[in-house]
């Protein structure tokens, strides 16, 4: 059975587990940078099984105005078990009041694009905005 509770740095090598074994490994070189992210997380959800952390959703934001996805991970084993919807769920229901809450993914990447699009996000596009980075 899967359980939910909000998790911080002190998961900070099973996290790291997590991203390599799903090739995020932007995130592997400074374990410092790492769990100063994670300290400085607006709201950090892990997914367990028994004891063992199998996915997280990670959260930017003020928590009033915005909020942005910045991960969301589940470890091979456990993906399309619905965990990714759930921690989703969770998300929108803690920020239900949250007036801009947001997600960026690789336009090419068509699992993740349908994901996002099944749980009911928009493009943006679709909300007249657009969005610039660097």
């Amino acid at each position: 059975m899967i359980t939910y509770k909000e998790i911080d740095s002190t998961y900070l090598e099973r996290i790291k587990e997590i991203f390599e074994a799903e090739g995020w490994m932007a995130y592997l070189n400074n374990d410092d940078k790492l769990k100063s992210a994670l300290d400085h997380s607006l709201y950090i959800l892990g997914a367990f099984e028994d004891d063992k952390l199998v996915g997280f959703i990670r959260c930017l934001g003020d928590g009033e105005h915005a909020v942005t996805i910045q991960d969301l991970i589940i470890d091979k084993e456990h993906q399309r078990k619905k965990i990714g919807t759930t921690l989703m769920n969770k998300m929108f229901e803690k920020y239900s009041t949250v007036r801009f809450i947001q997600v960026n993914t690789d336009l090419d990447d068509e699992r993740d694009n349908a994901f996002y699009k099944a749980i009911g996000m928009r493009t943006l596009e679709s909300v007249h905005m657009i969005s610039y980075c660097r």
